[in-house]
């Protein structure tokens, strides 16, 4: 149980000290688990959700969207394989916490969204926190922004019924799409490698996002 009576600070850290210590545990890759303890994930959520920052959970952060919980993040990143020369696309901003891990890890980010609100924010605070190499767009109902295709790595923080042939399109050969695919409500977290005689699929396991809206995926209620 934590003790709320000490600072705010405090508790923060001791939780921080223990979520990257866990994660260290089942990340393999050595440079996603410290690129995340760049990225103070307290300041990509509401004040009132910020003391939560460091559990290993999903948290609100408005218009209905959600911060995908830690482990899922480095294991979605873990998954792209980033070497720190790449040009990746990012689907659904969202708070821009995964945009900043991705920063952290690629050469370039483009990151699109479509909630007019949360894309602004992301962009005023990666902004502030000094990320010059990721840019945002407002999502169209086509999927993905194939104006700067090819990309190295796609990540899909929302849920598709299936694995969209436009983005396929706009990966690269050799690249690597992160994505969870199922219903509206469970989905399994498929890892996509792109090479030149087809298309190779792990499933990383079973997972939980907002739907992906547009087209080739779902439509909207």
């Amino acid at each position: 149980m934590k003790n709320w009576d000490v600072p705010l600070w405090a508790n923060l850290d001791t939780a921080r000290e223990r979520l990257f210590r866990d994660l260290s545990r089942s990340i393999a890759n050595e440079r996603v688990v410290p690129a995340m303890e760049r990225v103070p994930r307290e300041l990509f959520l509401p004040a009132e959700s910020r003391h939560l920052a460091y559990e290993d959970i999903p948290l609100p952060i408005g218009e209905g969207q959600t911060i995908s919980q830690p482990y899922i993040v480095a294991l979605m990143t873990e998954a792209l394989e980033l070497r720190g020369v790449e040009k990746v696309l990012e689907l659904g901003t969202g708070s821009g916490y995964q945009a900043a891990i991705l920063a952290e890890l690629s050469r370039q980010v483009v990151s699109v969204e479509r909630v007019p609100s949360l894309l602004e924010a992301a962009r005023q605070r990666l902004t502030s926190l000094g990320y010059a190499n990721v840019e945002f767009h407002h999502a169209t109902q086509s999927l993905g922004w194939p104006e700067e295709a090819p990309y190295d790595g796609i990540v899909v923080t929302a849920a598709a019924p299936s694995i969209p042939g436009a983005l396929l399109d706009q990966l690269a050969v050799g690249g690597r799409l992160v994505i969870p695919v199922g219903s509206r409500y469970e989905q399994d977290l498929l890892k996509v490698v792109k090479g030149p005689a087809g298309l190779n699929v792990a499933n990383l396991g079973a997972c939980r996002f907002v739907p992906l809206i547009g087209e080739g995926a779902w439509a909207e209620e």
